[in-house]
């Protein structure tokens, strides 16, 4: 099978058709709702660690614990599991998806969510349990990752071949709508119990509040994708199923695409709304309260640009705003992070500016992916690649620009940002126009 992009090409596969457009398009709140309140229930569940790991820490990995398995479980946890489960989990549950339907592996991620979720809650101390406690944890965070891999996989082709013509672009915003919102409500409701219990209080048990309760939402979440519309059903008994790594094997290079479209959106993505409140603290001693401050308005501001961005693509193509986000990132990310003072305003205007051509990349990301592969494996096709570079570039960015802090060189970091986006526009400019194709299902 030579490599090619098919997204316009007619099919002859009666299983191809499974779920007309028509079907989808007559439930179109009922399918939007299906993958944006489980995206959001997943991600608030991925949010909720790092917002209350501060509480739970000492709890899990106590530092005078006496055994060297502690600290090094504790490293294990936070900085590998969570990211580098996500790849396996792309793969795993982009092949259910291709293999069994897409609402069949929207129900198992999120199902592997809640679970994941409820047993960070009941999840018992060191002190209870001794090792078994960040062995728990980390066993928590395994499924996590797996959960969250398979979503982006799963729920991107649900919303793309969800939407009717003319609309792929703006059904495809709802996937960065949601996560934002996931992250949103994980911030509050963290900030919310901290405010209102103390720390003695919120170390003993507040932080087990808002896993328990993300539980309970994964299951809402459930329920709602129980009512969606099948977009593409399993093969027939007998037929040929696509192999795991089918997508890599017959198309290449379409997954070295969807590596050269990510990576400079992820970095550009986590450096804009996770890690730059932490750059503006360290690198222009901005007051840490006002940071968290400013990225909740960003976000908020963030969240409501995405359809608007998602219904231009559908317009003008996905290639304008993919070039534009990319150029004015290489362009202007060094004097944007540069304009970063310890002034209020410095870093509403630099975050909200950067959310702005952000937006070029986040509201067609999911439609541009989907575009790239025919759809027998396109959920594991994304899945795979868009993972592992995730992995590789966004959530190694904090880390990335820390360490490039401690060695001395802070200002090396915008330029690393600067680069990835500028071989990420390349890769854009070579892409072809798939906005207007009709969509292979």
């Amino acid at each position: 099978m030579s490599d090619r992009a098919p997204a316009g090409e007619p099919h002859t596969d009666r299983k191809a058709a499974f779920g007309p457009p028509g079907g989808a398009r007559g439930l179109p709140v009922r399918q939007l709702a299906a993958a944006s309140v489980g995206n959001a229930a997943e991600w608030y569940d991925w949010y909720a660690y790092s917002f209350l790991a501060v509480y739970f820490a000492d709890r899990v990995f106590p530092k005078g614990s006496g055994s060297s398995l502690v600290p090094l479980l504790s490293a294990f946890a936070v900085f590998a599991v969570g990211f580098f489960m996500r790849p396996v989990g792309g793969l795993l549950m982009g092949a259910v998806a291709d293999r069994r339907g897409r609402r069949a592996a929207l129900t198992l991620t999120i199902l592997l969510m809640g679970g994941g979720s409820l047993l960070v809650g009941v999840t018992p101390t060191y002190a209870a349990a001794g090792v078994l406690s960040p062995v728990v944890l980390v066993l928590a965070r395994l499924v996590q990752g797996l959960s969250v891999g398979g979503e982006f996989a799963a729920s991107t082709t649900f919303l793309v071949e969800s939407a009717g013509p003319g609309r792929r672009g703006l059904f495809s915003s709802f996937q960065y709508v949601s996560t934002t919102c996931g992250q949103l409500i994980a911030s509050g409701i963290a900030a919310l119990l901290a405010h209102n219990l103390t720390d003695g209080q919120m170390t003993s048990w507040g932080w087990r509040v808002p896993f328990l309760f993300g539980a309970v939402i994964a299951l809402v979440g459930f329920w709602i994708r129980q009512g969606a519309v099948e977009t593409r059903g399993p093969a027939e008994p007998g037929a040929a199923r696509p192999g795991l790594f089918e997508a890599l094997r017959h198309h290449p290079r379409a997954s070295l695409l969807i590596c050269g479209i990510t990576a400079g959106g992820t970095i550009a993505y986590y450096t804009w709304t996770t890690y730059l409140p932490t750059y503006a603290t360290v690198n222009a001693g901005f007051d840490k309260g006002d940071a968290l401050t400013v990225g909740t308005i960003s976000l908020a501001f963030f969240a409501v640009l995405q359809p608007l961005g998602g219904m231009l693509s559908d317009r003008v193509g996905r290639k304008p705003p993919l070039i534009a986000f990319a150029v004015g990132f290489a362009v202007l990310a060094v004097p944007l992070l540069h304009l970063i003072t310890s002034a209020f305003w410095s870093l509403l205007l630099v975050q909200c500016g950067g959310m702005v051509l952000l937006t070029g990349y986040t509201a067609v990301a999911a439609a541009v992916n989907a575009e790239v592969f025919p759809a027998r494996v396109r959920a594991a096709g994304i899945g795979f690649p868009y993972s592992l570079t995730v992995a590789l570039f966004g959530g190694t960015a904090p880390y990335v620009g820390t360490w490039f802090g401690e060695a001395g060189h802070a200002g090396w970091f915008p330029w690393y940002v600067a680069v990835l986006c500028l071989l990420s526009a390349a890769v854009y400019v070579k892409l072809p126009e798939t906005a207007h194709r009709t969509l292979e299902r």
